[in-house]
């Protein structure tokens, strides 16, 4: 079973059994909710990305994606493609570090300086190449054209139970039926972060990450 936007805002009337106008004209809202909740709750590895960008000889900023959430790596390519990866820092380090505007080369170290936009030192001492690996807010089931999403396609009761958390807490319900729909949530969420982030994160000669257990939050 997979959800799209549209069985999914029918799913939803029908585990509410509520059509009333109020009620349905906040569909989207549970839904986006939901998905938030999962995307602040656990790291998925497919809601990552690479891109490559160029940083400008004498400009020491390097500007970020637009659906950019936090950095994964920041490498500077060379001629012959070969990486050097440079080490996070906090832009008091970086300020401190460059002691005067002349002060370039090639960049060691960044820090992310606002929500868009990246500071290195030394300043760039050329046209160079960067590559970026990072974690991006994916977009929304309510959002897309196909009316579909990794979530929906691949976790439809999560993000299902998510939803009707969400409405049920619209329509004050009494707690015992939102607990309910809460606990099959975290039910799912909790299966969802022991694949992705447990069996998908190592291979038979290896184990690399320790499984964190999932710390119950209320509805938001």
């Amino acid at each position: 079973m997979s959800f799209t936007f549209t069985t999914l805002k029918t799913a939803i009337q029908e585990y509410m059994d509520n059509d009333e106008s109020t009620f349905t004209s906040n569909l989207t809202n549970f839904i986006v909710q939901s998905e938030n909740r999962v995307f602040n709750t656990i790291e998925l590895n497919v809601f990552r990305k690479n891109v490559t960008g160029t940083a400008t000889s004498g400009n020491a900023y390097l500007g970020a994606p637009t659906d950019f959430i936090s950095p994964m790596s920041l490498a500077v390519l060379d001629s012959s493609s070969n990486y050097t990866y440079l080490l996070l820092k906090h832009v008091s380090f970086m300020r401190n570090y460059i002691t005067a505007a002349a002060t370039t080369g090639v960049p060691k170290y960044y820090a992310q300086f606002d929500d868009d936009t990246f500071i290195m030192a030394p300043t760039p001492n050329a046209n160079l190449t960067f590559e970026l690996h990072y974690l991006y807010q994916p977009e929304s089931i309510t959002a897309a054209s196909a009316g579909t999403s990794w979530l929906g396609t691949n976790a439809p009761d999560l993000l299902l139970y998510g939803s009707l958390v969400e409405a049920s807490t619209f329509m004050k319900q009494e707690l015992n039926e939102t607990t309910m729909f809460e606990t099959r949530f975290q039910d799912n969420l909790v299966r969802l972060k022991t694949l992705m982030e447990g069996r998908a994160t190592h291979d038979e000669n290896r184990y690399d990450r320790t499984r964190v257990p999932i710390t119950p939050t209320a509805p938001q």
